[in-house]
């Protein structure tokens, strides 16, 4: 009785841990390395492919089932509620021009079987097994396809809100030193310095600002959340970002780049097209060689019982056996395995055709990502500039409007000049770090 009750206890115990929800606000801090491994695990489009990956396997075992020895049993029970009747001529009997009606057979009838069967020789099968390798080989390139693809989605997202958090950075720089002048103008007015509508202008860009600040949070909040969902990971849990801007490395020489001639061979979907192409050669070979024999062993052994009364039917049995081959040779077919050889190399050579204009694709592709690479290069390099020289005329326009020697017309404009260039500098900056990605995604470097 102890024992039942320390048992009942237990597995109360079981049921109110797995019934206890799990934390919704868990805290990951993660790098990009991090998040791509952590796609890796819990994406839905990886998962699912590394599924298939399994499935594939399974297939291949099923294949290869095919040539294995398939025995097969029967059992079968017969209750003759009116025995047959046969008519037997008269001849037999004296009564020639007529026929005697004779039941033959018992009331019960039952037999147990074991059927076998084992394949010496078939082309197809062989063709089959090669077959079912290229296709777990096509499911494992899918698989790796999806990796790369959750590598560049996981990739850009998490630079988005890096690029996002640096925008933040410089409108708090802006807000602050706006700040700093509203309050040093309106001090200014009160004093009887400078005009109201000094004071308005500032006002105006100091509002955009903090408007401008307050939409890009949101935005922010946003990124994160596509980051999450690019990962897989639950949109309620807490994502810290470890790396930094100044982690990214934008190198200047593609050169490496461009002198690999031969880089379409590390691209995935080469390997995919490849990998089809050799699935549809496999074909023709399936289709000649259904044009060979086909041998097959065959083997039973069985038992057969028949008796008038139910409670003696298996009292006695007749057994037999056998064992033999069967030969199958094609001889004619109306042309048709001649004309779905014909249809299956047509497909083989359009394959091929595919295979090679992938090929100059891939080129095509490489090349534009060089181009865009670079040129985002160096538009990031001008904007940084084009942002520095901002702040000098800023910093000077301020310094003459205190001297009285500028207007403060041309403070605002400065101001304005800053925040385009932020602004262009935010976006140049992404476009740069997209293109580095794209730039790695042509050139097969994401593994």
């Amino acid at each position: 009785m102890k024992r039942i009750i320390i048992m009942l206890i237990c597995i109360m115990a079981g049921f109110k841990a797995f019934s206890q929800p799990q934390p919704a606000n868990q805290t990951f801090n993660f790098t990009i390395a991090d998040c791509v491994n952590y796609a890796y695990e819990h994406q839905n489009s990886v998962v699912n492919a590394n599924l298939d990956v399994k499935s594939a396997e399974y297939r291949v075992k099923e294949t290869i089932g095919i040539g294995l020895p398939q025995i097969n049993g029967s059992a079968t029970f017969t209750d003759y509620l009116k025995i047959p009747t046969t008519l037997i001529p008269g001849e037999f009997f004296g009564a020639p021009g007529t026929f005697i009606p004779v039941k033959f057979g018992v009331n019960y009838n039952s037999a147990l079987a074991l059927n076998a069967s084992q394949i010496l020789f078939s082309g197809s099968y062989l063709v089959g097994l090669k077959a079912s390798k290229t296709y777990k080989e096509l499911s494992a390139r899918n698989y790796i396809r999806s990796k790369i693809d959750v590598n560049v989605n996981v990739t850009k997202a998490y630079y988005q809100v890096l690029v996002s958090n640096e925008q933040i950075r410089l409108l708090d720089a802006n807000i602050n030193q706006l700040k700093q002048q509203l309050d040093q103008t309106t001090a200014q007015n009160k004093q009887g310095f400078v005009e109201k509508i000094d004071v308005d202008r500032i006002t105006v860009q100091y509002n955009n600002l903090v408007t401008t600040r307050e939409n890009t949070l949101r935005l922010l909040a946003l990124n994160y959340q596509l980051l999450k969902f690019q990962m897989g990971m639950p949109i309620e849990y807490n994502l810290i970002l470890v790396d930094k801007l100044a982690d990214v490395n934008l190198d200047n020489n593609v050169a490496a780049f461009t002198t690999d001639t031969a880089f379409y061979h590390n691209r995935i979907e080469f390997g995919l097209q490849e990998t089809q192409r050799n699935l549809y050669a496999l074909d023709v070979k399936n289709r000649i060689s259904q044009y060979y024999p086909s041998l097959t062993a065959n083997g039973n052994v069985s038992s057969s019982y028949q008796n008038n009364s139910f409670g003696q039917l298996y009292n006695s049995y007749f057994p037999s056996s056998y064992i033999g081959l069967t030969l199958n040779v094609p001889i004619f077919s109306g042309f048709q395995r001649l004309n779905q050889i014909k249809q299956a190399k047509i497909t083989y050579l359009k394959s091929q055709n595919d295979l090679n204009e992938l090929k100059n694709s891939l080129n095509l592709q490489a090349n534009q990502a060089s181009v865009t690479y670079i040129n985002g290069l160096k538009t990031l390099n001008n904007q940084k500039e084009s942002r520095t020289l901002a702040e000098e005329v800023l910093r000077v326009s301020k310094i003459k409007y205190q001297q009285g020697v500028g207007s403060s017309i041309e403070v605002t404009q400065a101001q304005t000049a800053l925040e385009d260039a932020d602004n262009q500098y935010i976006q140049g900056l992404y476009d740069a770090l997209v293109s580095k990605v794209d730039l790695d995604r042509a050139y097969g470097r994401i593994k």
